[in-house]
């Protein structure tokens, strides 16, 4: 592999690029579920590279799943073919901000590896949560499923940089619908991530910890006890939002903004632009006083933790929000120097061989506070208490936000009182930010896996993980 690396780099200089790269990825993967006990089992392997290069100051990208030596110098042409025909479009020369030649090897850590686990063990554990979920007859659809990825990529670049890294991702959730067949009203609960699945960058030993089989019971009857729950009251309440789902709430309304291609009007798709623009950095009171949100590619067991980024720059860990204050980007070598940095935070990645790299969000966790979750609740007098997604909307600047969760319960003279179905609440990011008061502590604080986020055309999938321990928030809108 290394010797066809360094062909590509070869022939992109002689063709006279100013900069190229190659990544050749090496991919595993294995998925098993189970649908009301129909099992099904798929495993793959994909190989393929990308060749990247900077010729008349402008990129081109090409990649191929055959690993010869005529295949790498015909894409490497290709590449170089492209980027001149860029060059005729561009604006302005691509301008890389410097990063010395890293040379190294990286590998996430682990346990156990799941690909040695035996198939018979894991469906045993899906077909058991399977058997418990659909021994009420009100369940009616019961699924479960477990996801491993294993990813191998050699990064080689024409400043000496040569890369190899090796991630391993465990994953998996189940859920349980429930339905009343009198009323028609249909209600599901997962476990255990933030939409159902929870994903880390480990092994088998993160399946373990869930304790899918201790929590299948709580999961199956609360499907049901929704079924008969009260609606969720509207007006202004204060309300605790649940790790899981404060997690999605960091993600839409502070990880796609802070993405800088966005907020230069450089990417819109899926995710749209950016309320956070330029001028907003370092006095933009994006949050209350408590609020430090954290970007991080060094964090144990996180989705984006990774040694370097498809840049080649470092993994680094830095402020988005300090003190309530708007304080960074998530940049990669091409656009840092638009915001005065010198240096990329190391935030470009690529879905696979096939696609070319962008900035996409690194693990983003909001900081733990000293809340004990049950004194926050003894100090909440008249609020609801929401967990778990069920469906969101965000305006395309990332302003405008609704979220439906799977379940909820009323606070009501700091106790927890009723069920509620359907709880929903909004905001305006700033506002809902700058109303939090309080953050329970890191007894309560977990990374929680974001394993499809959607960014780009054609669509290209990245991971992520955010941390999150519940938090309050004053006088938010819900109910419909």
């Amino acid at each position: 592999m290394r010797e066809l690396a360094f062909q590509a780099i070869d022939v992109a200089k002689m063709l006279g690029a100013e900069y190229a790269d190659i990544r050749i990825i090496d991919d595993a993967t294995e998925n098993i579920s189970v649908k009301n006990g129909i099992q099904n089992v798929s495993r793959g392997m994909d190989i393929g590279f990308g060749v990247r290069v900077i010729v008349d100051g402008a990129w081109g990208y090409a990649a191929s799943p055959k690993l010869t030596k005529d295949e790498i110098e015909k894409t490497t042409k290709l590449a170089v073919e492209i980027a001149k025909a860029s060059a005729t479009l561009k604006k302005e020369p691509v301008r890389l901000a410097y990063e010395p030649p890293h040379r190294d090897k990286w590998n996430s850590t682990y346990i156990i590896d799941p690909f040695k686990v035996p198939l018979e063990k894991k469906l045993d554990l899906l077909l058991t949560v399977d058997k418990i979920l659909r021994s009420d007859e009100r369940i009616v659809v019961a699924s479960g499923e477990l996801s491993f990825w294993r990813e191998h990529q050699l990064f080689v670049s024409s400043e000496g940089a040569e890369i190899e890294q090796t991630h391993l991702r465990s994953g998996g959730g189940y859920s349980a619908t429930a339905v009343d067949r009198k009323t028609g009203e249909i209600q599901t609960r997962s476990y255990p991530g933030v939409q159902g699945d929870q994903y880390m960058q480990l092994g088998w030993e993160a399946i373990e910890s869930y304790d899918y089989i201790g929590n299948a019971e709580r999961v199956r009857d609360e499907a049901i006890a929704l079924l008969s729950a009260e609606p969720c009251p509207t007006g202004e309440m204060d309300i605790i939002i649940d790790g899981n789902q404060l997690a999605l709430q960091i993600h839409e309304s502070l990880g796609h903004p802070s993405e800088l291609d966005r907020v230069l009007g450089m990417e819109a798709n899926y995710a749209g632009t950016s309320f956070l623009t330029t001028e907003k950095l370092g006095n933009f009171k994006y949050g209350s006083d408590i609020v430090n949100i954290v970007a991080d590619g060094t964090a144990p067991g996180g989705l984006a933790t990774i040694g370097y980024d498809d840049d080649g720059v470092r993994s680094q860990r830095w402020f988005l929000v300090k003190d309530g204050i708007f304080s960074g980007y998530l940049t990669n070598r091409e656009l840092a120097h638009t915001i005065g940095e010198e240096r990329s935070r190391g935030a470009n990645r690529a879905d696979g061989w096939r696609s070319i790299p962008m900035i996409r969000m690194t693990n983003i966790s909001l900081m733990p506070g000293t809340w004990n979750l049950d004194d926050l609740i003894v100090d909440t007098k008249d609020g609801i208490f929401v967990s778990t997604n069920k469906s969101w909307s965000i305006d395309q600047h990332r302003l405008n936000f609704q979220f439906t969760t799977e379940i909820g319960w009323l606070i009501e003279n700091g106790k927890l009182t009723k069920m509620i179905k359907n709880p929903t609440y909004q905001g305006i990011t700033p506002q809902f930010w700058n109303s939090c008061d309080a953050i329970c502590d890191d007894k309560h604080w977990m990374l929680w896996g974001v394993p499809n986020c959607g960014k780009g055309q054609p669509g290209q999938r990245a991971e992520m993980s955010h941390g999150a321990a519940p938090a309050r928030f004053r006088k938010i809108k819900v109910g419909l």
